[in-house]
């Protein structure tokens, strides 16, 4: 063999240390974070999440351009396909009250590099988001001040006409990022409070618009005469559920926060369930009484709300719908902070990022160094760059994160439930843990023998009827029907989203391909359905499973196909910066993980091409782990 090539056996070694999963660690509640998170404390953190700027100029933008008086219908189809999503947070939330959100779910179902995409997904989202925030709180509130700010920076600065910059550098934007990172980093606690505060005069407010809003309502504009209800029709409705979905955006920080809520359990699902209902009721309700107000033609999409007071003669009432916006982004760049350092700071636990981002700082309880290093960089975005066009990250960022999460819940609701250790006296020996690839992990059930059916295994019942199934290894029809149930999702939702012409196919030849895609996904969900699940009484599970989140695959795939390429190809080049850059990706927590596996004296190197070498390190640890798959296997 050529020096300096990989041998076949080394990149199937490689690559099955990307395909090792972190072990399913649910009952433990030792954390290095302060437990001090209540269900209120959680509730709160979703709805300032969610409850944002979109508010205040979403509702104007999709009533007018998209659905009109039917945007309302349009949020409640959002809030229902968002609640697929969250249901599937909510189940590995309550599951593993540990940070990490997205980023933890792939890495204990899918695997390592995986759930390093994914993680390295969610930093960029939540760097950009909350970024954009601080740029819109800055121009709403240069607004107010009839653009004193704005000429004041640009006499001093001048302006710039550089790609990817903004025209001048925004320092209201950067200064507030950097004080609510100084606020976050006072501790868990301190976070809370002044999210209570601002969510609390955020809710009191949208309230009084509503009550105010109704009393001024005419419902004469939702008439024929003014276009009707939904003068766009469905597919005006559907077109604006596309972009209102992006309204329910940010209850994953609840189960980003898990690891610090006192009874995770219980909590994170509540909070979830609560949050994301008062935020679909805020949406519904306040894109009623706004085209109720005013006819929906002449809304003004860039300040709806205030403009339909101002037209009602209650022009005190657009510095009421001022102070909510403000409290309303306030509380969505709180949210971008909090979970930010926590996502960097569970990659770093791991060994999949920089290991200065996993200390704790001993008296706060909190992730100082990841909130110090990603404040400050995202005041620099907010400072420096255009936000307009970075923005689309966000979009195929979370529908990406959506689809592994509920694609997660599906691998381990057929897989056999890890024996339950009770706790004992510590060993004096160091703690192995195992890792295993995705195909092992996928053999998840037990033999036929057993006397109770297993996750995994066909129903009893079934068994005279889908012999044909009961024949196959255990954990093979299941892992069949999975690949099946994404591949058939991802091809459906290719048909459905491009149509006909641009698939360049006949009248017939689209039908056949609809309809073989959809006896596809169907039959495969029926197979699904057709074995055993793990049932938990302790913790919270999704109704309904496998439909639930086979739905919510199918509708984040139709989301993301609905993005540019650009988009598609921007998102690629961030991957492969993750993947590329030195002292990132998968093969970084390497030499942290075979210390806690127990080699002594095995020190792997760091750059991809060193990894993939047949050292001797690496085929001794190659040929202990071999050894003890196949003792564990024989037991």
């Amino acid at each position: 063999m050529v020096r300096g090539l990989p041998s076949t056996a080394s990149l199937a070694r490689f690559c099955q240390k990307l395909n090792r999963l972190k072990p399913l660690e649910d009952s433990t509640m030792e954390t290095s974070l302060r437990r001090c998170l209540s269900t209120l404390d959680l509730t709160l953190l979703g709805v300032g999440g969610m409850v944002g700027s979109g508010l205040y100029v979403l509702t104007g933008t999709v009533a007018k351009e998209m659905a009109g008086p039917a945007v309302l219908l349009s949020f409640a189809v959002a809030a229902v396909a968002s609640l697929l999503s969250a249901l599937c947070y909510a189940e590995f939330g309550a599951r593993l009250p540990r940070t990490g959100s997205a980023y933890l779910f792939t890495y204990v179902s899918m695997g390592e590099l995986w759930a390093f995409l994914i993680g390295w997904n969610v930093l960029l989202e939540y760097l950009i988001g909350g970024a954009a925030v601080a740029r819109a709180w800055s121009g709403y509130l240069d607004s107010m001040f009839s653009h004193r700010i704005h000429n004041f920076t640009q006499a001093h600065t001048g302006t710039w006409q550089v790609p990817l910059l903004a025209h001048y550098p925004d320092f209201l934007a950067a200064g507030i990022i950097l004080l609510a990172s100084a606020f976050i980093s006072c501790g868990a606690r301190v976070s809370s409070w002044l999210n209570h505060t601002f969510s609390v005069v955020s809710l009191v407010l949208i309230l009084f618009i509503i009550i105010l809003g109704f009393i001024l309502a005419r419902p004469h504009n939702w008439s024929a005469e003014e276009g009707g209800f939904a003068p766009f029709g469905f597919s005006g409705i559907m077109a604006g559920t596309a972009t209102c979905f992006y309204a329910f955006v940010g209850f994953d920080v609840i189960a980003a926060s898990s690891e610090e809520a006192r009874n995770p359990k219980q909590a994170v699902p509540i909070a979830i369930s609560i949050s994301l209902g008062l935020a679909a009721a805020a949406y519904i309700l306040v894109s009623a009484v706004l085209t109720l107000m005013v006819p929906w033609h002449s809304l003004n999409p860039d300040s709806a709300l205030a403009d339909a007071f101002y037209r009602r003669g209650y022009s005190w009432a657009g510095f009421i719908v001022a102070i909510g916006s403000i409290c309303a982004m306030n509380t969505v760049l709180l949210s971008s902070l909090f979970s930010l350092p926590r996502i960097v700071y569970a990659m770093a636990v791991d060994g999949l990022f920089f290991q200065v981002f996993a200390r704790v700082h001993p008296r706060t309880q909190v992730p100082l160094v990841g909130i110090v290093v990603f404040g400050g960089l995202m005041s620099l975005l907010a400072l420096l760059l255009d936000l307009e066009a970075l923005v689309q990250f966000l979009s195929i960022g979370t529908l990406l994160a959506y689809t592994f999460v509920a694609t997660s819940i599906l691998v381990l609701r057929f897989q056999k439930a890890p024996p339950s250790s009770s706790p004992g006296p510590a060993s004096p020996g160091p703690r192995v843990k195992e890792y295993h690839s995705f195909s092992d992990h996928i053999q998840l059930v037990g033999t036929e023998q057993a006397s109770a059916p297993e996750p995994g295994q066909l129903r009893p019942a079934l068994r005279p009827y889908l012999g044909f199934l009961a024949r196959c290894s255990p954990g093979a029809a299941v892992a069949w029907a999975l690949s099946i149930l994404v591949a058939s999702a991802i091809t459906l939702a290719c048909v459905l989203v491009f149509g006909d012409s641009a698939l360049h196919l006949p009248y017939w030849g689209y039908i056949l391909l609809l309809l073989f895609c959809s006896v596809a996904f169907l039959l495969s969900l029926l197979v699904l359905g057709a074995h055993q699940q793990q049932h938990q009484q302790d913790t919270f599970q999704i109704p309904v499973v496998p439909l639930t989140p086979a739905l919510s695959i199918l509708l984040n795939i139709c989301l993301m196909l609905k993005l540019s390429y650009l988009t598609w190809l921007r998102f690629s080049i961030w991957l492969l910066i993750g993947e590329w850059r030195p002292g990132l990706g998968p093969w970084v927590g390497h030499r942290k993980k075979a210390s806690q596996e127990g080699k002594q004296g095995c020190d792997l190197p760091l750059s991809l091409p060193q990894l993939l070498q047949d050292s001797p390190c690496t085929l001794a640890m190659a040929s202990g782990t071999a050894k003890r798959t196949s003792g564990s296997r024989q037991s």
